[in-house]
């Protein structure tokens, strides 16, 4: 009897035969995730770079109102609050969304905040009813982009005109002055621990828990995923529009934060609180090394673009600057920082 000739159409592996694992593609991101983490580290040392440079420069310029102890304790104070919106603003980013509602998120926080009848309830109240208008806010916009299907860029710039018209319409255009003593006694220098302001400390504890939250959490890394690719993720089995509305609501946290922080800072309510809060946010966040399409950024990298912006505005202050020049060298860092970036990508898609 005469055996069958085997099929041409036949697939798999013959009997008797041990298939191997297949050799792995190529990467084609320039050497995956280790290669990806040194152009992060190698990006975060030149910005510390960048800093070092700003700092000789002011120390060149005006040597004894730069490194003024005082001088440095401002620098950091003033980077306390954008910075905290920063940290959810780069969440939210690397999410795959946009939030430009952030100033105005502040802006409403607190003068809801410092309204007499919350002043009534005191420090807790103040604190509480910051915290929940941003909580509030944030949730708006996750619901709205999440499951109305709203592009983030239309349902943010919708709650930035809203927030600021409510909060002009709270404030009667006047400026709320915080009377209890308590919050007021925050922004004192008594209250510096250890000569770090106390402002400066809630940043740093924002900062931290925002680095936790992407680096070391399951919701960090779908967060990574759905800004990367929001469909895959979705095939992966992640709930892509409950994590959308959780990344809006964490940045509705951090605009209460800001806002009870800016309370503390400038003793007072203003409509115009916030302004241009959204612009300086996502610039640092892009100088940091956080894209704009999604997926990737690092807390660390935008805590330093905050650091680089608010360095830059105090040496041009110190050196009587216009404010016209100091936006023109902001916009020229900020087209300076996408070249980087693009240019990075193509390095490592080769």
């Amino acid at each position: 009897m005469t055996q069958p000739a085997p099929s041409a159409q036949h697939h798999g592996p013959e009997k008797g035969t041990v298939s191997g694992p297949a050799p792995a593609p190529p990467s084609k991101q320039g050497g995956g995730p280790r290669a990806l983490g040194l152009r992060l580290d190698v990006r975060n040392l030149s910005l510390l770079g960048v800093l070092a440079v700003l700092a000789l420069v002011g120390g060149l310029t005006e040597p004894d109102a730069f490194l003024d102890t005082g001088n440095l304790q401002l620098i950091l104070t003033q980077s306390s609050v954008i910075g905290v919106v920063t940290v959810g603003v780069t969440l939210v980013i690397i999410g795959g969304g946009i939030d430009l509602s952030v100033g105005a998120m502040v802006a409403l926080a607190s003068v809801w905040a410092t309204t007499l009848a919350t002043q009534d309830f005191g420090f807790a109240g103040i604190l509480f009813t910051a915290v929940i208008v941003g909580l509030a806010a944030g949730l708006v916009n996750g619901v709205l982009i999440a499951y109305g299907r709203l592009v983030p860029f239309i349902a943010t710039l919708a709650m930035l005109a809203s927030a600021r018209g409510l909060a002009l319409q709270i404030t009667d255009g006047k400026t709320q002055i915080v009377t209890v003593q308590s919050v007021l006694d925050l922004g004192l220098p008594d209250a510096y621990v250890l000569g770090i302001p106390p402002l400066v400390l809630v940043f740093a504890a924002v900062t931290v828990v925002g680095w936790l939250i992407l680096n070391r959490t399951t919701f960090g890394r779908r967060t990574v995923a759905i800004g990367g690719n929001a469909e895959a993720a979705r095939l992966a089995g992640i709930d892509v529009r409950r994590q959308r509305l959780y990344l809006y609501l964490l940045s509705g946290l951090c605009c209460g934060i800001a806002a009870f922080m800016l309370i503390i800072l400038s003793g007072s309510g203003q409509n115009t609180n916030g302004n241009l809060y959204e612009l300086d946010a996502i610039a640092a966040a892009i100088i940091g090394g956080t894209l704009l399409s999604g997926g990737r950024g690092t807390i660390v990298g935008s805590v330093l673009g905050v650091l680089i912006f608010t360095t830059i505005t105090n040496i041009f202050a110190l050196n009587n600057l216009q404010s016209d020049v100091q936006q023109i060298a902001k916009g020229a860092i900020i087209v300076a920082a996408v070249l980087v970036q693009r240019r990075t990508l193509r390095n490592g898609e080769t």
